[in-house]
């Protein structure tokens, strides 16, 4: 026969559940989030999408059209439209780009042409992130050693004034870019 647990048996009562650990655990948890949040840094380089428009192009003067078409083996670097082959930048021999002979034949070419500011990157094949980046670096921005090159500009009231180059070509649109 079985008798029902007496009164004697169940003095201790409900005990609750004790919190503080897993609170302390939670906020510690927060804590090394929020630490970790400030070690992560996000470069942003800005880049241009291709314009479509109906209008016709200006007619005073011909587009340069600068392409630098990224290839396995080298960077073709086209001109013009029809775009025209004017140089090839192969791989040094360790097998990376080379980034400063694209880099000063760029030079070269802003000299002839101070007023453009565009290029048109087509990678034709599955390009690494950071070595697309330094094909970006090579083609846009100038640095301290490299020649400096001015243009002429007309200010408000009709004056020639030369205007400094920072930068080389930073009009950055990406040709062929499908996700």
């Amino acid at each position: 026969m079985l008798r029902a647990p007496s009164s004697r048996k169940r003095k201790g009562g409900v005990q609750k559940l004790n919190l503080i650990p897993i609170l302390d655990a939670v906020f510690i948890f927060i804590f090394f989030l929020l630490m970790s949040a400030n070690f992560i840094k996000i470069y942003e380089v800005s880049s241009d999408i291709p314009i479509v428009s109906d209008r016709e192009p200006p007619k005073n003067k011909k587009p340069l059209a600068l392409t630098a078409r990224i290839y396995q083996n080298d960077i073709k670097i086209y001109m013009g439209v029809p775009s025209r082959l004017i140089n090839t930048v192969t791989k040094t021999p360790d097998g990376e780009y080379d980034y400063e002979t694209l880099h000063n034949y760029l030079i070269g070419l802003k000299q002839r042409y101070k007023s453009e500011r565009g290029i048109i990157l087509e990678p034709q094949i599955d390009i690494e992130y950071d070595k697309l980046v330094k094909v970006m670096d090579a083609v846009r921005m100038l640095r301290k050693t490299d020649p400096e090159m001015y243009h002429k500009i007309k200010d408000k009231e009709g004056n020639e004034l030369e205007e400094r180059h920072y930068n080389l070509f930073d009009k950055i649109v990406f040709g062929n870019i499908q996700g």
